[in-house]
């Protein structure tokens, strides 16, 4: 049941992600009334799923690449919902709605058959290591997301101003409130990844033994977390905004795209198959 339920929720991010357009585009208020309540029922049935996979097989974590996407979908498809509620902003359901749309089409449709290389010791801490990761992932693409349209906003102000007070086809919140989504996206995201990193590493030390620390994946999420430390501090201590901004946060997550990457040279991270 629980593909069941997985193929109901993409069935219902793919409608979202669809209702979203004219609401955020163009500001047609009938199709926000249908593209969130959607989205929560596709992100009620995504957390079913999920739960019972993981109910069923006795165990609290993902354990291939398909799970670890549908949980940081069903992620993404929650900040959607948070933004979309503390903000009343659609924008962010343009990417983000699509992006979840992607992760979970292939769990749905073609289950995984890898198994996690890491030993089975103390699954729950290895669940909130996972998720923190994803948590911070999450923040972070949001936070790109919200620099580029800080950019878009920007233009479109000047367009305006230019155009003798024409308005902007794309319903946008003001730069300020643009601007402190991005930046609370990374304060909210740095604490997920310190507490991650932290229980990884804890769980390692018991279970692999100091060698654990000359894994690549590890190394580069250290040097990820210094990278997401100074970017951090440069927004806040710089003021960077619009073009800049919209580099740093690429060059972050380039980064993290690295960083998942490297799961393939890692002994310890990578998923295997049977």
């Amino acid at each position: 049941m629980s593909l069941l339920w997985l193929r109901v929720a993409v069935l219902l991010y793919g409608i979202a992600a669809l209702a979203v357009l004219p609401a955020a585009l163009y500001n047609r208020h009938r199709w926000r009334h249908l593209a969130v309540p959607v989205a929560l029922a596709g992100a009620f049935f995504h957390f079913v799923s999920i739960t019972e996979t993981f109910y069923a097989a006795h165990r609290a974590l993902p354990v291939d690449t398909h799970e670890t996407l549908s949980l940081l979908g069903l992620l993404l498809a929650v900040a959607f919902l948070l933004l979309a509620a503390r903000y009343k902003t659609m924008a962010f359901g343009i990417f983000l709605l699509p992006v979840t749309v992607l992760l979970t089409l292939v769990p749905a449709f073609h289950a995984g058959r890898e198994t996690v290389a890491y030993p089975f010791a103390g699954p729950v801490w290895i669940f909130l290591h996972v998720t923190l990761l994803l948590a911070a992932y999450a923040a972070l693409l949001i936070s790109l997301l919200a620099s580029v349209l800080y950019f878009v906003q920007e233009r479109n102000l000047k367009s305006k101003h230019a155009s003798s007070g024409r308005d902007s086809t794309m319903k946008l919140p003001p730069l300020e409130t643009i601007d402190q989504i991005a930046l609370k996206s990374l304060l909210l995201g740095l604490p997920c990844m310190t507490a991650g990193l932290l229980i990884g590493s804890v769980v390692a030390l018991e279970t692999v033994g100091p060698a654990f620390f000359a894994d690549p994946k590890v190394l580069l999420s250290l040097a990820m977390w210094m990278a997401y430390m100074l970017m951090i501090f440069i927004r806040q201590h710089s003021g960077l905004r619009g073009r800049r901004a919209v580099y740093l946060s690429s060059f972050a997550f380039l980064f993290v795209l690295t960083v998942w990457a490297a799961n393939q040279f890692s002994a310890v991270h990578r998923f295997k198959a049977p």
